[in-house]
């Protein structure tokens, strides 16, 4: 192997051992299935070694590491369905989580065409901050963008989403 491919894994081994701990606690604050969530955790870290090209060096790398991490938990919570062959439809009750039932309304109803009316510049702070589930501070630096215009920003999305839904 080349000296090059070891300092690359070398980089993401760093990455993994500063980052996975808080990854790990923040997925099973948002999911109970630690199966998903350890998948999740391990998709996020092969899309890194796959696409680490894509961190354009802006922001924090742990913002950008949880806008990966919880996109792909929310892709898996997606796929994730009941195989009817298993399951007695009787005696079994879907539950979504709270999460869950956002994002359905996010995408259908109301609530996604409230959305897609907002401006490009809002709608991104309310994905990173309501669906993706990052403080202020991380918005902000996955955005690029201040503490200060995340919350100014969420503020007028807020007004918006509450006008558009009366």
């Amino acid at each position: 192997m080349s000296l090059v491919a070891d300092e690359h894994r070398d980089a993401l081994a760093e990455l993994y051992r500063r980052h996975a701990g808080w990854l790990l606690a923040r997925l099973r604050h948002r999911c109970a299935d630690d199966g998903l969530v350890a998948e999740a955790l391990q998709d996020t870290f092969v899309g890194v070694w796959r696409g680490a090209g894509s961190y354009r060096g802006t922001g924090e790398v742990a913002g950008w590491l949880w806008g990966i991490c919880i996109r792909r938990l929310i892709g898996l919570l997606r796929k994730r369905r009941p195989d009817p062959v298993d399951a007695d439809e009787r005696d079994v009750e879907l539950v979504m989580s709270a999460e869950e039932l956002v994002l359905a309304g996010a995408e259908h109803g109301d609530l996604a065409g409230a959305l897609r009316s907002l401006s490009p510049e809002l709608r991104a702070v309310v994905q990173a901050t309501v669906l993706d589930g990052l403080t202020t501070r991380e918005a902000g630096q996955l955005l690029g963008i201040p503490p200060g215009t995340v919350k100014t920003r969420m503020m007028r999305a807020r007004a918006e989403l509450r006008g558009a839904l009366a």
